[in-house]
């Protein structure tokens, strides 16, 4: 089973790329983040033989599930703030997915930035992912395999960016963000990525637009996969996929893509 993730930065703008990508591909479950506007293409999607369920937002945030499987909608809400309109978690589930009888639980995040640091948006940043974090609790001490999804927005070490000075004062390398991250991973969340490259540097998802970032791979590794223990044994593979990103009007990040067996 392949399961992709993309933050495409505007899913009007990247629809083109998006749609070779996944006739090329071919992924079983496709996690979009920043999907950028309230239209979102599900007629499009289901000729391509993709079922969608999509959290949209006017012109910001915005979050979305593709699957070749029927899904169910569990959630469009990150539980603890009754008051937080933002479109930027996705709970489902699909069933068969794994060649069983079992559910799939995938749960697809579009994680607050939190940029500039000391202020108002790096306190949401905190808050959403102490929120996050207590779902997260929740789910890995329940038996329905979980995957979870998506631009995290953290960088979660050294490893993890091209030049750890240059993202000192980044609200995505900050301590109290890198320790949350910690503590997924301490409660049996399995960073899929890093597991199965565990001292490679250089192996990026999100590069700036700007003074040739991409070109001369001077990136940071911010989407990541997170695998509940049921999925600790079916890992096969998890890798970057660059090549959307060399394409002309990409996006400012590439798929990451998974494999269970």
């Amino acid at each position: 089973m392949k399961i992709a993730s993309w933050n495409v930065n505007s899913i009007k703008a990247r629809m083109p790329i998006l749609r070779a990508w996944l006739g090329t591909v071919q992924p079983d479950v496709v996690l979009l983040q920043e999907l950028k506007g309230l239209d979102f293409p599900a007629e499009e999607l289901r000729a391509l033989g993709y079922h969608s369920a999509a959290v949209t937002q006017k012109s910001y945030n915005g979050v979305a599930v593709l699957s070749k499987r029927p899904l169910e909608v569990v959630s469009t809400t990150l539980a603890g703030d009754s008051e937080d309109s933002h479109a930027r978690f996705l709970e489902v589930l699909i069933g068969g997915a794994l060649d069983t009888d079992a559910l799939l639980r995938v749960v697809c995040l579009y994680v607050p930035n939190g940029n500039p640091v000391g202020t108002d948006k790096f306190e949401y940043k905190l808050r959403w992912t102490d929120r996050l974090l207590s779902q997260m609790r929740l789910w890995v001490a329940e038996t329905t395999p979980t995957v979870i999804g998506g631009d995290m927005n953290v960088i979660p070490t050294d490893l993890d960016c091209h030049k750890p000075a240059s993202w000192a004062k980044d609200a995505l390398f900050q301590p109290e963000v890198k320790a949350r991250y910690a503590q997924m991973l301490a409660m049996g969340w399995m960073d899929a990525f890093r597991t199965l490259h565990p001292d490679q540097g250089g192996l990026f998802t999100y590069w700036d637009y700007f003074r040739g970032a991409f070109e001369t791979n001077r990136g940071i590794r911010i989407d990541h996969f997170l695998l509940s223990p049921a999925l600790h044994g079916r890992l096969r593979g998890c890798v970057i996929d660059r090549a959307p990103r060399v394409l002309e009007k990409p996006s400012d990040h590439t798929p990451i893509v998974l494999e269970l067996q």
